[in-house]
Order: C-alpha cells, then sequence, then structure tokens
C-alpha cells in the first residue's frame, strides 16, 4: 500500500495554488445564474487570493434559493445519481463517480485499503453520509457492509461472521458495538475506526487504542464532502485536495492570518456541484508549517466551536456582523467583543474594544447606531483579547 492516496498529496505550494486557481476559474466560468452583481465580481477572481471579492454563501441562503427554484436552487449541478435531504430542509445532490465526496484520500491515511472490509454504520437513510463513506470505501478498494444505524446484536453477528476489519460512523456508536460484542462472548477483528459526525473525545480514542484499535476522524459536510483529515501524524488535519479553505472573522467574509480562530469557509472544486465560498457555521484555524506525515497542504486544528454567536441581550439580538459592522467604522480598531453578563435580573452588555485610543466616549455613538444598543466600553491593547474566535460573548448563567 503505497503512503500517499495520488499525487497531489505532495504537489509545492505553488503548484497546488497554481493549478486549484485554474480549476477555480473554470467553475466560476460555468456559473451562469448567481445573485445580481456576482458575475461581476467572479470575473475579477484569478486565483484563491481573490476569492474575498465574492460574498459568503450561508446555509441559509442556499434553503432560500432552493425554495424559489428546487431543489437545488438553480445551482449549476451535474451527473445527479442520488437525492438527499437534510436539516431546513437542504438537499443535496450524490454522484456514483470514483471519490465523488473525496473520502477516499481520509480512508488511504487511515490505512484503509482492498483487504479490509468496512462495516459501515453511518445513515443511508436521506442523509449522504453513508454513500459518502461507502464511496470513499470503493475507492481504496475495501468492500463494505452497508450496516447503517441500529439493530446492535445484529450488527455484531454480522462484523463477526464476515470478519470486519475496520469501522466506519460517529465515534461513540463503535463503543456501543463493542461492548455488545463482550456481552455476547463475540470476538470481533476491527483494528481501525474512521469516524465523522460527532466529536471523538481524547478518552474515547485512548480507549479504543487500549483494545487494538486505530481511530481516525475527517471533518466532512453533507454539502461539501471531505474537508480535511488526520493522519498518523497526529498534528492538526490535513485539508483535502479539492477544496479551498478560507478562516474568515465571523459575520465578515474577511480572512484571518493563519493561527487566528474563526469561521470556516469553503470552495468546492468539484465540478458535478460547485459552491463558492460556502460557510460552514463551523470555527477552526490555520495551523503553520506542514504535516510531518509529507501531506504538503495546509492544515487547520480541527472543529473548534460554532461560528453563529447571535446572543440576545436587553431583549434585542446582537450578531456577530453588527460587531463586524462597528469594527469597520474605525480604523484604528482591530478587534472588539460583546459580553452579555447580568447584574442582578438586569442584562449588562460590555463591549471590548482592541485600540491604542484612550476615550471610550469615541466609540458610544457607532456602536448606537450599529449594535442598537447602549454598554459600557472597554477599551483594551491590541492583542489582548483571546484567540477563540468568538466575536459575541454570554456569560449569563440559564441553569
Amino acid at each position: 500500500m503505497s503512503k500517499f492516496f495520488d499525487k497531489l498529496e505532495t504537489r509545492s505550494a505553488d503548484q497546488r495554488a497554481a493549478e486549484q486557481s485554474a480549476l477555480l476559474r473554470q467553475r466560476l466560468s460555468a456559473i451562469t445564474t448567481a445573485p445580481e452583481g456576482w458575475q461581476e465580481a467572479a470575473a475579477a477572481v484569478h486565483s484563491a487570493e481573490d476569492l474575498p471579492k465574492l460574498p459568503v454563501l450561508r446555509k441559509s441562503d442556499l434553503s432560500a434559493w432552493q425554495k424559489q427554484r428546487p431543489p437545488f436552487g438553480g445551482i449549476a449541478v451535474s451527473n445527479v445519481a442520488h437525492y438527499f435531504q437534510s436539516p431546513g430542509p437542504i438537499y443535496e445532490p450524490g454522484g456514483v463517480t470514483p471519490d465523488w465526496w473525496r473520502m477516499g484520500r481520509f480512508l488511504h491515511a487511515s490505512g484503509i485499503g482492498a483487504a479490509d472490509i468496512v462495516q459501515n454504520c453511518f445513515s443511508y437513510h436521506l442523509v449522504p453520509a453513508g454513500m459518502m463513506f461507502e464511496n470513499g470505501a470503493r475507492a481504496v478498494g475495501a468492500s463494505v457492509l452497508p450496516a447503517g444505524t441500529g439493530q446492535t446484536e445484529l450488527q455484531v453477528q454480522a462484523a463477526r461472521d464476515i470478519g470486519c476489519t475496520a469501522y466506519a460512523g460517529t465515534p461513540d456508536y463503535l463503543k456501543i458495538i463493542l461492548d455488545k460484542a463482550d456481552e455476547m462472548g463475540a470476538k470481533l477483528a476491527i483494528t481501525k475506526a474512521v469516524v465523522g459526525g460527532g466529536a471523538l473525545f481524547p478518552s474515547l480514542r485512548q480507549h479504543y487504542a487500549d483494545l487494538g484499535i486505530t481511530t481516525r476522524q475527517c471533518y466532512a459536510t453533507a454539502d461539501l464532502g471531505n474537508i480535511a483529515y488526520e493522519t498518523d501524524a497526529m498534528e492538526g488535519m490535513v485539508i483535502d485536495e479539492g477544496v479551498i479553505v478560507e478562516i474568515v472573522r465571523p459575520g465578515t467574509g474577511d480572512p484571518v492570518a493563519h493561527g487566528e480562530v474563526g469561521e470556516v469557509v469553503v470552495t468546492s472544486l468539484n465540478p458535478d456541484y460547485p459552491l463558492i465560498r460556502f460557510a460552514t457555521g463551523d470555527m477552526s484555524a490555520i495551523m503553520d508549517g506542514t504535516s510531518p506525515c509529507g501531506r504538503s497542504n495546509l492544515r487547520i486544528k480541527g472543529w473548534m466551536g460554532r461560528a453563529d454567536q447571535t446572543t440576545k441581550i436587553k431583549g434585542m439580538f446582537v450578531r456577530p456582523e453588527q460587531v463586524a459592522a462597528f469594527v469597520s467604522r474605525h480604523d484604528e480598531v482591530s478587534r472588539a467583543r460583546v459580553v452579555a453578563s447580568r447584574d442582578g435580573e438586569m442584562d449588562v452588555m460590555t463591549v471590548q474594544i482592541e485600540t491604542r485610543a484612550s476615550n471610550p466616549a469615541l466609540y458610544e455613538g457607532t456602536l448606537l447606531d450599529t449594535l442598537k444598543l447602549r454598554g459600557k466600553v472597554e477599551l483594551v491593547p491590541p492583542g489582548s483579547l483571546p484567540n477563540d474566535g468568538k466575536v459575541i460573548e454570554d456569560l449569563r448563567s440559564y441553569e
């Protein structure tokens, strides 16, 4: 089994940028239905560095488009073999061409190949997760037991009788299967696990390791397929070769510096379903350097929370984009953070502002204009706010 899935994983940064930019231009030129002004902006996009010239596409936008023009909102979709439904509802296409969701790269990095039988415990009903991992297993030559969810006793019996060597599913369901196998006195041959769709806590990973099972996780979505994945190096998650990932300040489309936490925005280069600057709503950060495993693409730190920090204060919603609007009004302000707290039975809004200015009154009028609320202003030195991606923090207890 070769170390790498293909030559794309070890491209130089310059080669990757040039080849992805060419694909990006192809995808953009093929889009004929777009909001007013979008195509004019797209004409100025020649590389990934130009992507911030385009607006961010959010799930709420996609849902609205799909209601107006079902099922896919007018997006140029081709080669559809399956139709899937995710909560919202939002509809996603699926293809059957090799490695359509790019999951094979992840399975290969996890050591799964032609000698393996994968017990696929992701759902095959309406949502694409089951098909995503089956498509990935086919890409690496593995066989699949399409187990889906539930019926744990039957799953144990099938895994034992067939000799499944690998598990695909949510992190915690494997433990349920293993516990049931112990209860039944069944010895399973599973030594590899590829997981997603939930948090893999370090204690659970160690529990599997103690049982001789190597567990790796990926970061994938129904809309985009695989975005990033763990390798044997276990230092962050390597970004997949078929997407361009940006980390932006929540509430904006403005990229942040490497290492700074922000919202994950993804451009998919899939010719059958191109999504341009699609906001996942998840938080992460780009890591410096490259992985010791030899794959040369950028890495992210993994899932670090949700970007939707909308909070109601004094009966009014305060949204990240309002905080971004405030920052944009003052060149000397680098970042701002709204903190919601309580004083007795009253809500209190404190706005921490990174600036070298010394007079809080300078900002009170702009705060009222943008946040529609009055609050306490705290001026803090540039670089002093936590690097956690939060622009709104709720300290109130709801217990």
